[in-house]
C-alpha cells in the first residue's frame, strides 16, 4: 500500500500544466539550450521544434470533442437519447481524467518525445476504428480508448516545455502551444461536421465516418512530423523539491478543494453548454445541418485574445475578482442562448465561451498560490483531473434535465452551477 501510495504521489507530482511553467523549470534544473541539444543551425532547430510541439496540441485537440456538431444525427441515427449519445463526448474526456495524471510517470521513464510521438501514433487506432463503428457502444468505446491516450499528447507536451525549452522562450513557446489547442479544437468539430453533409472525395457519399477518417489521417502525419522535428530530449533530471505532504496534503487543503470545485464547474459549464445548444439549434426553428452547427464553434477562437488579456487582469486585480467578473459574463451569455434570435445566441456563445477561458486561467492562476512550492506539479495534477471529470459528467446529466424542460432547463442548471462556481470563490478563496 504505501509503495502504490507513493507512485499516485509520484504520477502526480509529474503532471505539469501552464501555469507551473515556473515551477517545472526549477524542478529541472537550469535548463538546457537547444543549440547545446541540437548542434548545428539551434535557430532552424528551434523553428522545428516550435512547429512540432504546435502540432502535437492540434493533434490532441482535433479529437478530444469531435462528435459535439453529431449528436443529433447520432441520436437519429442509433435512435439513442440525448443522454446517450452525450455519452460520445464524456467517453473521451472521462479517459483523459483517468490516465492523465500518470502520463507524466510513464514519460519520465520512457522519454518524453517518445512518449509524444507514440502517443500521437496511437491517438490515430481508435480515431480510424471510430469510423467502423456498427452502433453506439462500440463508438462510445473508441472514443474512451481516444481519452486515455491523449494526455500523452498534451500533458507530457506540457511537461516537454516547461524542461527543455530555454527559460528565456517558454512563455512564448507555451502561448504559441496553447494557441494550437484552441485551433485543434475548432479545426476537429468542423472537420468532422464538415465531412457529414459535404463530400470530401468527390467519389464518396458524405458521412461523418469520413471525419474520423480524416482525423485519424492527420494523426499520423503529425506523429511523424513530430518525430522528425522535435528534439530530442534530455535526461530527467529528478526534482530536488520536496512535497509538501502529497496528494493528501491537499485534500485537507480548503483553498485548494474550492479551486477543484471550480475547475469541476468550469469545463462542467463549457461542455454542457456546447454539447446540448447542437440539439436546440439542430430543431426547428432553426434546423441547422451538422455542418453548419460545426461552424458554431469558431467562437471557441475569442479564446486567442482573451486568454492573453485574463493575464493581465489577474495579475492586477487578483483571480477571485476576475474569476466573479468573468462568471457573471458568462452566465449571461448563457441566458442569451434563450432568445430565437440566431445572432443573439452566437453572440452569447461568444460571451459564454470567453468567460469560461477568462476562469480557467483564474483557477490555474490560483493554484500556485494556494499550494506550496515543491507540491504544485501535484495539485495541479489533482485539478486536471477534476476539471475533466466535470466535462465527463456535463456530457450526460443535461441529458436528464432536457426531458423535463428541452434546452431551457439545460440552461437553468448551468446557471446554478455557475452560481455554485461565484459562491465557492467568494468563500474558498483567500488572496494573500
Amino acid at each position: 500500500m504505501p509503495d502504490f501510495r507513493r507512485t499516485l504521489e509520484r504520477a502526480f507530482r509529474r503532471r505539469i500544466v501552464v501555469n507551473d511553467t515556473a515551477d517545472a523549470v526549477v524542478a529541472s534544473g537550469a535548463s538546457a539550450q537547444l543549440d547545446e541539444v541540437l548542434g548545428g543551425d539551434a535557430t532552424t532547430a528551434v523553428a522545428a521544434g516550435t512547429i512540432a510541439i504546435m502540432l502535437a496540441g492540434v493533434a490532441a485537440f482535433l479529437n478530444l470533442y469531435a462528435t459535439q456538431p453529431l449528436l443529433p444525427m447520432f441520436a437519429h441515427l442509433f435512435a439513442a437519447s440525448k443522454a446517450a449519445v452525450g455519452m460520445t463526448v464524456s467517453a473521451a474526456t472521462i479517459g483523459v481524467a483517468l490516465s492523465a495524471p500518470f502520463c507524466g510517470l510513464i514519460a519520465e521513464r520512457a522519454g518524453r518525445k517518445r512518449v509524444i510521438v507514440m502517443a500521437t501514433l496511437l491517438l490515430a487506432i481508435p480515431t480510424l476504428l471510430a469510423s467502423t463503428a456498427t452502433s453506439l457502444t462500440m463508438l462510445i468505446v473508441w472514443r474512451f480508448l481516444q481519452g486515455l491516450v491523449m494526455p500523452g499528447i498534451f500533458g507530457v507536451a506540457i511537461a516537454y516545455i516547461a524542461e527543455e525549452w530555454p527559460p528565456g522562450n517558454v512563455a512564448r513557446t507555451m502561448s504559441l502551444y496553447v494557441s494550437a489547442t484552441v485551433l485543434g479544437g475548432f479545426l476537429g468539430r468542423v472537420v468532422i461536421g464538415y465531412a457529414a453533409t459535404h463530400r470530401i472525395v468527390p467519389s464518396i457519399a458524405p458521412s461523418w465516418r469520413a471525419g474520423f477518417v480524416v482525423i485519424g489521417v492527420c494523426d499520423l502525419l503529425f506523429g511523424l512530423a513530430i518525430a522528425r522535428w522535435l528534439p530530442r530530449d534530455r535526461k530527467l533530471v529528478v526534482a530536488t523539491a520536496q512535497t509538501d505532504g502529497g496528494v493528501l496534503r491537499h485534500l485537507r487543503n480548503p483553498k485548494l478543494l474550492a479551486t477543484y470545485a471550480v475547475g469541476f464547474n468550469v469545463l462542467f459549464s463549457l461542455v454542457a453548454i456546447f454539447t446540448y445548444i447542437t440539439f436546440h439549434l439542430a430543431a426547428p426553428p432553426y434546423l441547422l445541418t451538422p455542418a453548419q452547427l460545426s461552424s458554431l464553434f469558431v467562437v471557441y477562437l475569442a479564446g486567442l485574445i482573451v486568454t492573453p488579456l485574463a493575464g493581465i487582469g489577474i495579475g492586477h486585480f487578483g483571480s477571485r475578482p476576475v474569476l466573479i467578473v468573468a462568471v457573471l459574463g458568462s452566465m449571461i451569455g448563457v441566458s442569451m442562448t434563450l432568445f430565437h434570435s440566431l445572432p443573439v445566441i452566437m453572440a452569447g456563445l461568444v460571451l459564454c465561451s470567453s468567460g469560461v477561458f477568462v476562469c480557467q486561467s483564474a483557477s490555474t492562476s490560483y493554484i500556485q498560490m494556494a499550494s506550496l512550492p515543491g507540491g504544485r506539479a501535484s495539485a495541479a495534477g489533482l485539478y486536471v483531473a477534476c476539471y475533466y471529470t466535470g466535462g465527463s459528467v456535463s456530457g450526460v446529466l443535461p441529458g436528464y434535465f432536457w426531458r423535463f424542460g428541452g434546452w431551457t432547463a439545460c440552461v437553468v442548471l448551468v446557471l446554478v452551477v455557475q452560481l455554485m462556481t461565484i459562491g465557492v470563490a467568494a468563500i474558498g478563496w483567500r488572496e494573500s
